[in-house]
């Protein structure tokens, strides 16, 4: 009888025992379906952050590497450092200063100090803006190498995951603007065109070399400036998605009424941060999951 009853016992406590360790284990999915929907570790999860009239872009691998695009600006810096916090970012394996304007790289020096950065990216070209020294000192003092962002400068993040930079593919232009290092990034069957503030010349550089431009999800140029995003551009991208980037009430008039007009009757989505907030876009490399995060 005493066997019996110890069978019952060790039977009972095993059965809590795997009740405690399966509820466990919802509350940490549970977690993870609250910091974004981020439970498949098939995941690539891309954050077209709010800045407001600036650029940042937040990529988060299935391995869970990060890539940052753009810094914000000045005044928005420790707001952009502890939203990347709360993201769980502690290394940024891939760090790109698409151009040297401060609406892009103004949060740069501080996101240096903050995290630990593998490979850092910016075009060749300088300004003598304080904003720029900063983001170069601050390289200096971390001892970090600021590798050329051009067409064709190789960037690995992981295996599955395709990253080429297509542009710039000239070395001089009058507007700091077409320097922007242009990113297109394949994972599975989806792709995201991250332009920076490319604009016309540009994009018709990326067309005449036959720059495979065909992508899911498309970054717009420039805030949505009428200086960007071309019907011929369009056309070879063939986006179902459009991201615009921009603050609300700002004083150019971002995103412009024609560029609307012309992602409208290409059919995209288009999302705003100045309307929605934070856009997350999540991919198994097949499906695709947009939420915004007002």
């Amino acid at each position: 009888m005493r066997n019996k009853k110890v069978v019952k016992y060790l039977i009972a406590a095993l059965v809590v025992l795997t009740t405690i360790i399966f509820i466990s284990g919802c509350s940490i999915d549970i977690e993870k379906l609250m910091e974004g929907g981020q439970n498949n570790n098939k995941e690539l999860v891309v954050k077209f952050i709010d800045v407001g009239q600036a650029d940042s872009i937040l990529v988060k691998t299935p391995s869970q590497k990060f890539i940052l695009i753009d810094g914000g600006s000045n005044s928005g810096s420790q707001d952009l450092v502890n939203y990347l916090k709360k993201q769980g970012v502690k290394t940024i394996d891939v760090l790109i200063g698409t151009h040297p304007h401060e609406d892009h790289i103004g949060g740069i020096d501080d996101i240096i100090y903050s995290f630990d950065i593998e490979s850092f990216y910016m075009p060749k070209v300088t300004t003598n803006t304080n904003t720029f020294k900063d983001v170069l000192y601050a390289a200096k003092k971390k001892g970090i190498k600021i590798n050329t962002a051009k067409s064709g400068a190789p960037i690995d993040i992981e295996d599955g995951i395709d990253i080429k930079m297509v542009a710039p593919i000239s070395n001089k232009y009058e507007s700091l603007n077409n320097y922007s290092g242009v990113l297109k990034m394949s994972y599975g069957k989806v792709s995201f065109l991250f332009t920076g503030d490319a604009e016309k010349i540009s994009e018709n550089e990326m067309l005449d070399n036959n720059v495979d431009l065909k992508s899911t999800v498309l970054k717009v140029g420039h805030h949505g400036s009428n200086t960007s995003t071309t019907n011929k551009f369009l056309n070879s991208v063939g986006p179902k998605y459009a991201v615009i980037s921009c603050g609300k009430g700002n004083d150019y008039g971002h995103p412009h009424k024609e560029v609307i007009n012309r992602l409208n009757k290409k059919g995209a989505n288009i999302y705003r941060t100045d309307k929605d907030g934070t856009i997350v876009i999540a991919t198994d490399g097949d499906t695709i999951k947009v939420t915004k995060d007002k």
